[in-house]
Order: structure tokens, then sequence, then C-alpha cells
């Protein structure tokens, strides 16, 4: 991380109540749990953010609104009105291929296949921070499902449970030194 620069956290999702505790928007789930207690969401470059200073240094939340596919519209516009050098951004996303409840982290890599992280990639490149929270895949439990119904697909309970405990566990480290 760049020192004295802010630091963008992300997080991947789709806006609307249709697609609250879906699979595809445990990001948006993240980014809302990390961000403080009394953030105050505001409409910006696409997205709804917070900002804070955290440790001395300015920490945004931003949750795009452009949908999963379009993400890197808002990720571009937020990087380049407050100046983000792209090792100061931080995505959080659901991953298919990650058991349920399993987090992972990385810098650049691939999408996977993963449309949201497509769209940044195009408009801001690959090499940032990147952590992923497993959603599992339908044919772990043997469902003749398409992908993309299950990743629109609501959490039971005992999903959602795994991912509250995953989430509780994200920790990013904002210290300016």
């Amino acid at each position: 991380m760049q020192e004295n620069k802010p630091i963008l956290i992300v997080g991947l999702g789709n806006p609307g109540a249709q697609y609250e505790r879906t699979r595809h928007n445990v990001g948006f789930m993240a980014v809302r749990h990390l961000a403080p207690v009394d953030a105050t969401w505001r409409a910006e470059h696409n997205a709804l953010i917070s900002v804070d200073k955290t440790n001395g240094r300015r920490v945004i939340f931003a949750l795009p609104q452009t949908y999963m596919n379009n993400s890197g519209v808002a990720v571009g516009a937020i990087m380049r009105f407050y100046k983000i050098p792209l090792e100061n951004l931080i995505v959080i996303h659901d991953d298919m291929d990650l058991k349920t409840g399993t987090v992972r982290e990385k810098v650049g890599g691939s999408s996977a296949g993963h449309n949201g992280i497509k769209s940044i990639d195009a408009a801001v490149g690959p090499d940032y921070h990147r952590i992923r929270i497993g959603i599992g895949h339908p044919r772990d439990f043997d469902l003749p499902m398409d992908p993309a119904d299950w990743v629109l697909g609501k959490f039971t309970n005992a999903e959602m449970s795994r991912i509250n405990d995953a989430i509780d566990g994200i920790e990013i480290t904002t210290d300016n030194a």
C-alpha cells in the first residue's frame, strides 16, 4: 500500500432489495460490516460510498450501483477522483470455487470467470488486492443448476451463519506505517 494515499475498499454485488442475502452480494455484506457502524453513505460516482479516517488514513468504502457486470465503471471513477493508486484498492467478492464461508486473499491474477472482476480489470488493471469469500458451487450439492442462478440465489440460514463468521474474520490493515 502507498502511504499517505487513500484506501478504497469495494464490495461487489447488485443494488436492490431483491438481491439482498444473495450469494453474489457477499461483497456488499462484507463492506457494510467493515465500515464504521455510524457510516454515512452517499451516492457518488455510480456507487454508494462512505469516507472514514482510520489510523490517520482516509478509507473509502464503496458499493458499486452499476450491477455486478459493470463494477469497473464505478471503481475506475472513484479511483480517478480520489487519486487512489492501484495497490491501495481492495475488492471483496464472492467465489464459487471456494466452499461456503472460506476466505482467501490474493493480489492480481485472473478473473476466474467472475464478471465483476473482469469489469474492474478492464477499467483499472488486474494487480489489486482481492478478498474472495466462498459461496460454494451447485455441483458441491449435486444440484443441476446453472451457476448464474446459483449466485443470484439466497443463502440458507446455515450458509448465512458461515458467511457471517467469515466476514467477522476479515481484517484490513490501514496503518500508515
